[in-house]
């Protein structure tokens, strides 16, 4: 280049920019030029084109449809599996490029199921769905089992299937045509794979077989059996049924086997027309030198510890771990870099080849066991007083602690599905802690695996329970894994079981569950078994080396569920079903444990056990129940402290904490219904009004009704409102109707009369039927000395006191006198103040003119304050309780009256007259003031004021007073006249 070019490139940056890119561009061209372009492959190509493929394959009664080629192209393999409006779309992928360090397959399988498949918006804050429930776990596991094993040996490479339900028509359940989707999927994709599967669906309908069964027929069905098969081999079982019989499960299992091969062919057909070519990979395998080399160095050491069966879990880990320790440092010694590498994984194969070959060989196992014996057991029941029901299930090592608690129906799970029930009332919780097998882990959310293992266990005991409508509550049964070697989920079966019975829950029979494994040789040619041993309640370690793990739980008459898990590709079906008698052999082993504790449901009521009951009402009624935006519920509810739910048929369940309130709703159940009043029966009721001739009541029912004036008491009253007030509780009997059909009560007729009072032997005041006998009236009682002879005796409250009978005793009464004008002298007044004896029937009695009220007031009106309250409650103590009197018993008034007294010959009239001082004694203390008794017996009031409290005076304290005034009940009312005086006695 010239020195002209030279001096204008570098003046002019944008000529010199351009002449860069030019030469940069000839350079690239020229590169690729020299690059090998690779042809795109045809499933690059169709997606593009739009081109859509679609197969059908007939199943059952439905036509099952596979399209791809349409939605999510850039996946390496997607797939709509359809039936009928239903229809879900899986897709798959998968990692290029290996992560070091892996040593399995990481495998990542995601079900959701969106609220727009069926036309509705989420009901969340959000509107939009949330973390995966219960239902997409469980579904992602079926998956998952289904498709894992078939991926290639060695094949570590990350890969995640992704499930998505586009709709659903409420008539077929997604979760199988999701894993059949999941299937095809990988058979169209890049990604190696040894497939495919199908994947049915059998249920059982009045005794007949039904293939992929509709909701509807799979309600009325005893048997759910999910069944994912290839062409000569089982991979993926999970069962629910209603205590079916070995060889009926064993028909189910060949219908499944041969309708799920129907859905083989379809997708290979798929297959072929995408034409896409696996990928190559790199497998993660041991060199068969290496594995040579590690097995000849730890082979015996390794043998002489699983033949020892007194090792424990524990021990024998630490046992093969310092053998692992000693062979690495070997290795290191020797310098084998390669060995070192693969030790983990090449030890871990040497100890599989050990046991298996005990097994065979000799029949024995790392336990010490033979190959269908159970481990010992130990069970025990109602551990903790407080909860509900309560049990402790160890089977070897392995212990495993359940809980009950029983709720309302409305405590029940609400299931927000596509598919299946609305909620369910019967739950199981497993927790599976990092303690139980000594490891440090941390607590997450909804783990898979403790979600899958307690749906297990809960299908296992749900079809023992009652139908809900004769056990119409919610139960939540916890599983709290105590221990773990093994069979931890069919411990839970059995545990359960057994706290539910402890409860009280009306099971028909236990359930218990076992856990049986598989160990064979296999030809490294054909890849067939060639022999096998089943090992009945496998250990950790034999589930870890062994080929399956076959969950079977059931009673004695049939199987519940199931669930199997398997390690290699397949297991042929016939094995399957030998097993299956091994583990009814364990299984009633089991229970016969199970049944020495507790064999049928607990009938004794606990302390703390909730009270349960439940009616059927018209649904005429309902509404009459339920109340303006359930405010008769409500209030019920919050009256009593009871749980009431109430079903769309009618059913009303009531849920208390104790008897007590069970009771009292359930009382109040029945008023609210329209119970009707009947003649003869008393009721609690509450005043509602005060009228000049009686007193209006309302029951708890609801029902009101008059109280006439006459049957407020056995005794004359002058005012309703000295009998009772508003909002007073009353018991009030019925008796009869008015002309116009109106209730009428009766206040006396509801309380033993005055005449009759008897205070029954044995009973407290509390108790007792004693009329308008109080504690009050029970210190006068114990105050007349001792009874007649023979008397029995008793208590009211903490004062002992004689049986008092109509032939022993008189009538105790006292008389106030309304207000007299004072015409005397103020010297003369005192001597006024004296009691008047009248002749009754020829004999000498006290009458009184009111009488203690039977039921206690419940409240006192908010509008008098809280001294009117505690002016209520002085009044109260203060009336005088009209009680029996035994012969030979008199009282101070009566010994002054007795000839040869000074005051015999003179009428006594007991009053007080106001501006008169007078001695007393203080009887009681209150809050706001002091209930005073006179030297003639009578009775009055002090208030406290400023300088006069409660802690100034005490029982017994002699005092001066003076009479102020005589309230509207003719009650006295006094006040200190000088505190100097008062008197200590």
């Amino acid at each position: 280049m010239g020195l002209w070019a030279f001096a204008l490139r570098s003046r002019c940056y944008k000529f010199n920019h351009k002449l860069e890119r030019r030469r940069l561009v000839c350079t690239t061209a020229a590169k690729m030029q020299e690059i090998a372009v690779e042809e795109p492959s045809y499933w690059r190509l169709f997606p593009a084109k739009g081109e859509v493929f679609e197969e059908k394959a007939e199943v059952g009664s439905h036509t099952i449809t596979f399209e791809t080629g349409k939605l999510a192209r850039f996946a390496s393999g997607a797939v709509v599996v359809g039936v009928k409006n239903t229809h879900v779309l899986t897709t798959v992928v998968g990692a290029t490029k290996l992560e070091e360090g892996k040593g399995f397959m990481p495998l990542q399988v995601d079900y959701r199921e969106k609220q727009y498949a069926q036309g509705r918006i989420p009901n969340t804050f959000m509107r939009r769905e949330g973390a995966p429930k219960e239902r997409e776990l469980l579904v992602g596991r079926i998956i998952d089992r289904s498709i894992r094993n078939l991926f290639p040996k060695g094949y570590y490479y990350e890969s995640q299937v992704m499930s998505n339900v586009l709709c659903v028509d409420g008539e077929q359940d997604p979760d199988v045509l999701a894993a059949c989707a999941a299937s095809a999927a990988l058979m169209v994709s890049d990604i190696p794979w040894n497939g495919p599967v199908g994947v049915v669906r059998i249920g059982r309908v009045e005794g007949k077989f039904v293939v992929n069964p509709d909701m509807d027929e799979l309600a009325l069905s005893d048997l759910n059996l999910v069944y994912a098969g290839s062409l000569e081999k089982t991979i993926m079982m999970e069962t629910q049924a209603r205590e079916i019989s070995n060889n009926d499960f064993k028909l189910a299992l060949k219908l499944a086997h041969a309708e799920a091969v129907k859905l083989i062919p379809p997708q290979i057909r798929l297959a072929s027309k995408v034409q896409n070519q696996k990928r190559s990979f790199y497998p993660f395998t041991v060199d068969s030198d290496v594995l040579e080399k590690i097995r000849a160095k730890a082979e015996i050491a390794i043998d002489t510890v699983m033949g020892n069966p007194s090792y424990g879990k524990f021990e024998r880990g630490k046992a093969l771990a310092n053998i692992q320790n000693d062979i690495e440092a070997i290795l290191k010694e020797e310098g084998e870099e390669k060995c070192l590498k693969f030790l983990p994984v090449a030890f871990d194969q040497v100890r599989k080849e050990v046991v298996i070959k005990n097994i065979f060989e000799k029949g024995q196992r790392v336990d010490g066991r033979g190959l269908d014996e159970v481990r010992d057991l130990h069970t025990e029941i109602n551990l903790f007083a407080p909860l509900h029901g309560s049990s402790l299930f160890s089977r070897g090592n392995t212990q495993v602690l359940c809980t009950v608690t029983l709720g309302a129906p409305e405590d029940a799970q609400k299931l927000d599905s596509l598919v299946g029930a609305p909620k369910k009332s019967f739950m199981l919780h497993y927790s599976f802690p990092p303690y139980c097998i000594n490891e440090v882990g941390k607590s997450f959310g909804l783990n898979r695996r403790e979600v899958g293992h307690g749906t297990l266990a809960e299908k296992a005991l749900v079809a023992l329970l009652p139908p809900e409508n004769d056990f119409p509550y919610s139960v939540r049964v916890t599983s709290e894994v105590m221990a773990s070697d093994g069979s931890s989920s069919m411990a839970t079966v059995c545990g359960g079981s057994l706290a539910l019975m402890d409860a009280g829950v009306p099971l028909r029979s236990h359930v218990a569950g076992v856990s049986v494994g598989l160990v064979s040789k296999v030809d490294e040619e054909t890849g067939k078994i060639t022999d096998y041993k089943i090992l009945t309640d496998i250990l950790g370690l034999e589930d870890h080396v062994g080929d399956m793990d076959f969950k079977i739980a059931g009673t004695r008459v049939g199987i519940t569920a199931i669930q199997l898990d398997i390690k290699p590709s397949g297991i042929p079906l016939d094995i399957l079903c030998e097993a299956l008698e091994p583990a009814r052999i364990g299984r009633e082993h089991i229970l016969d444990a199970m049944e020495r504790t507790i064999e049928k449901p607990n009938t004794e009521e606990k302390e703390n056990a909730p009270h349960r009951g439940y009616i059927s009402v018209e649904r005429d009624y309902l509404g009459k129940l339920i109340g303006p935006a359930g405010s008769t519920v409500k209030n019920i509810e919050r009256t009593t402290g009871v749980r009431i739910s109430i079903s769309a048929e009618g059913r009303v369940c009531v849920l208390a904490k104790d008897k007590a309130s069970y009771v009292q709703a359930m009382e109040m159940v029945d008023s609210i219904l329209g119970k009707e009043i009947e003649v003869g029966n008393i009721y609690t009721g509450c005043v509602t009004a005060i009228k000049d001739y009686g007193a209006f009541v309302e029951t708890e029912g609801g029902s009101s009704g008059l109280v006439h004036i006459s049957e407020l008491s056995h005794h004359k009253v002058a005012s309703v409102r000295d009998a009772v007030m508003i909002g007073q509780k009353l018991n009030v009997m019925c008796i009869g109707r008015d002309a116009k059909g109106n209730l009428k009560f009766s206040l006396k007729a509801a309380m033993p009369s005055t005449s009759s009072v008897q205070v029954k032997c044995g009973e407290s005041a509390s108790t007792a039927e004693v009329g308008s006998v109080t504690a009050n009236a029970a210190r006068s009682v114990a105050e007349w000395g001792n009874a007649a002879p023979g008397a029995a005796k008793t208590t009211i409250g903490s004062f002992p006191v004689e049986t008092i009978t109509k032939s022993e005793r008189d009538v105790l009464v006292y008389k106030f006198p309304e207000k007299r004008k004072n015409t005397s002298g103020a010297s003369n007044k005192a001597n006024d103040v004296v009691g008047e004896r009248q002749e009754h029937n020829g004999s000498q009695k006290l009458h009184d003119v009111e009488c203690e009220r039977t039921s206690k007031p419940g409240s006192v009106s908010q509008t008098k304050g809280i001294r009117a309250e505690a002016e209520y409650e002085l009044e109260r103590s203060l009336r005088p309780t009209s009680v029996s009197q035994p012969k030979g018993v008199t009282t101070e008034a009566e010994n002054e009256l007795k000839p040869g007294n000074v005051m015999s010959n003179k009428t006594i009239e007991p009053q007080v007259v106001i501006d008169v001082e007078y001695e007393a004694i203080v009887y009681k203390v209150k809050a706001l003031g002091a209930i005073l008794k006179l030297r003639n017996g009578e009775l009055g009031k002090l208030f406290f004021d400023e300088g006069i409290t409660s802690s100034t005076f005490q029982c017994g304290d002699q005092v001066l007073v003076k009479c102020t005034k005589i309230d509207q009940t003719g009650r006295p009312v006094f006040i200190l006249v000088d505190s100097s005086k008062q008197m200590q006695t």
